[in-house]
């Protein structure tokens, strides 16, 4: 567990990010649904991992790592002039299913509402 000024950090970057990923070009990040499930900051701050997930899988998810790996640069400027860092992290994007996770359970919600509804 992270103190205070790591957690709004994380979230300042992981809102910033996510900001970012709207309006890069890449096809392989803007033809789908991309978000940023979270951040963690590391306690010196020089290094935050950027968890990204997509409505369509993990392998899209996966893809889009990859993009925004090689956009690395540019991100990690556009956050630091964004935010007015000293120093900006270095940044790992790591793909993450918590959005294809979160529709399987909502899916499942579902049909057991559906047949509490048939009884």
């Amino acid at each position: 567990m992270g103190t205070y000024r790591q957690n709004r950090t994380a979230e300042d970057i992981r809102r910033e990010i996510a900001t970012i990923v709207r309006e890069l070009k890449d096809p392989r990040i803007s033809d789908h649904l991309i978000s940023v499930a979270r951040a963690e900051v590391a306690s010196d701050s020089s290094y935050v991992k950027v968890y990204v997930s997509a409505v369509e899988g993990i392998e899209v998810a996966k893809g889009a790592a990859k993009a925004l790996t090689g956009a690395t640069g540019l991100i990690r400027r556009e956050v630091g002039k964004r935010l007015g860092l000293r120093k900006t992290p270095e940044m790992k994007f790591v793909a993450d299913n918590s959005i294809e996770y979160g529709m399987n359970i909502v899916k499942k919600l579902e049909e057991i509402s559906s047949e509490n509804n048939e009884d």
